[in-house]
C-alpha cells in the first residue's frame, strides 16, 4: 500500500526515484480527458512548463491557449463550466491564483463553478526563478475562499490521482505542483481521497517520547527522513500526510494529536496562513496541542538550487529533527 521501499531507502541511504509533481498532472489530465469528453484544458503560454502539452496534442479541439492573461483564464473557464465543461486551468501558481485571485473568487468560487485551478511551480523549490515566481502564499489565499477545495500532492504519482479525483469532484478545486524533481514516495496502491489524511509512518511504541509530524506536499519525504532520524535518537515519531488541506480531516487530526505529546507541521509555504495554521485552528477548538510549524518564516524567496533553498529556509531534515526534539523537551 505505502511505498515500503522508501522506508528502506531512508534506512540504508539508498537511491529514490524522483519526478516533478507537474509530470503527474500531465499524465492525470490526459487520462481524465480520455475518460470524460467534457474535460477541457486552458493555459497561459506555459503549456509545456505546466505539462498541459500532452492534453493539447491529444485533444486540440478541447484545449484553449489563453495567452498571458490569467484573469481571462479564470473567467473563461467559469463560462465554460456553466456550459457543462470541466475546465482545468494552469499557470504558475504565482500568477494563478496569485494574479487572478479576484476572478477566481468571484467568477469561480462565488458561482460554485466546476473549475479546477492548477498552480504550477509552487514553493521555493522553483529555484533560480527567484522570489517573483516562488508562490509561498497560495495555500493561505485559497483556503480562505468559500467552496474551494485545496490540495497539495506529495509526489508525481499522487498528483496523477489528485488530477483524476478533481475531475470527478463537482465544484472548485485548487492544487499546487512543483517544478523540480522530488522523491516518489507513494505507489499506485497508496490510497488517495479528497478530504482524507493518510498515515505514512508509525512510531515505535516502546519509546516514551512521542512526536507527530504532519506534512503536506513534496516535503513528505523530508518528514519521513526526519522521523527515522528521531527514532534512532529515542523519540517515537509518526507521520500524517495531508494531501487535502481544505477540507481538513479533523477526525484524523484529533486522533493523531491524542496519540502524541506534541506535533510538528511541515510545508513548503509561509508558516502564516498555511497548512500548519489550518491544523492549529482546528486543534485549538477540539484538542489543544503543542505545535511547532516548519515552513518559510515571513520572508521572500531568492534564487538558488531547489534543495539548497529548502534547507536555507528551514524546511530541511535537520530543521524538522530539531523541531521534533524541541517540542518534547
Amino acid at each position: 500500500m505505502f511505498a515500503d521501499h522508501i522506508h528502506e531507502a531512508i534506512r540504508t541511504g539508498g537511491e529514490v526515484e524522483k519526478s516533478p509533481t507537474r509530470n503527474g498532472y500531465g499524465e492525470g489530465l490526459l487520462e481524465a480527458g480520455k475518460r470524460d469528453k467534457n474535460v477541457v484544458a486552458l493555459c497561459c503560454d506555459l503549456t509545456e512548463s505546466t505539462r498541459t502539452h500532452h492534453f493539447a496534442e491529444k485533444f486540440p479541439n478541447r484545449f484553449v491557449q489563453i495567452g498571458v492573461a490569467e484573469q481571462n483564464l479564470a473567467s473563461v473557464a467559469s463560462g465554460m463550466s456553466a456550459m457543462g465543461k470541466i475546465p482545468f486551468i494552469s499557470s504558475y501558481a504565482m500568477f494563478s491564483p496569485g494574479r487572478n485571485w479576484e476572478q477566481i473568487r468571484t467568477t469561480v468560487a462565488y458561482n460554485d463553478a466546476n473549475v479546477k485551478i492548477v498552480g504550477a511551480h509552487a514553493g521555493v523549490s522553483v529555484g533560480p526563478d527567484g522570489a517573483t515566481h516562488q508562490a509561498i502564499e497560495d495555500i493561505a489565499i485559497m483556503r480562505v475562499v468559500p467552496n474551494m477545495v485545496v490540495l497539495a500532492p506529495a509526489d508525481a504519482e499522487e498528483a496523477r490521482k489528485v488530477t483524476l479525483a478533481a475531475a470527478e469532484y463537482e465544484g472548485p478545486v485548487y492544487f499546487r505542483l512543483g517544478r523540480s524533481a522530488t522523491p516518489v514516495v507513494t505507489t499506485k496502491d497508496t490510497p488517495f481521497e479528497i478530504g482524507k489524511a493518510q498515515r505514512m509512518f508509525s512510531r515505535d511504541e516502546s519509546l516514551e517520547k512521542k512526536v507527530g509530524i504532519i506534512s503536506t506536499g513534496s516535503l513528505l519525504y523530508n518528514s519521513l527522513m526526519a522521523a527515522h532520524e528521531l527514532q534512532t535518537q529515542g523519540i517515537g515519531v509518526s507521520v500524517l500526510h495531508l494531501a487535502t488541506i481544505k477540507p481538513l480531516d479533523v477526525q484524523a487530526l484529533d486522533v493523531f494529536a491524542a496519540e502524541h505529546d506534541a506535533l510538528v507541521t511541515v510545508e513548503e509555504h509561509q508558516i502564516a496562513g498555511g497548512m500548519g495554521s489550518a491544523v492549529c485552528e482546528a486543534l485549538a477548538e477540539i484538542n489543544p496541542t503543542r505545535i511547532a510549524r516548519i515552513g518559510v518564516d515571513d520572508q521572500f524567496g531568492q534564487s538558488g538550487e531547489p534543495d539548497e533553498l529548502v534547507k536555507h529556509y528551514g524546511m530541511g531534515v535537520d530543521s524538522i529533527v530539531a523541531a521534533g526534539k524541541r517540542v518534547v523537551e
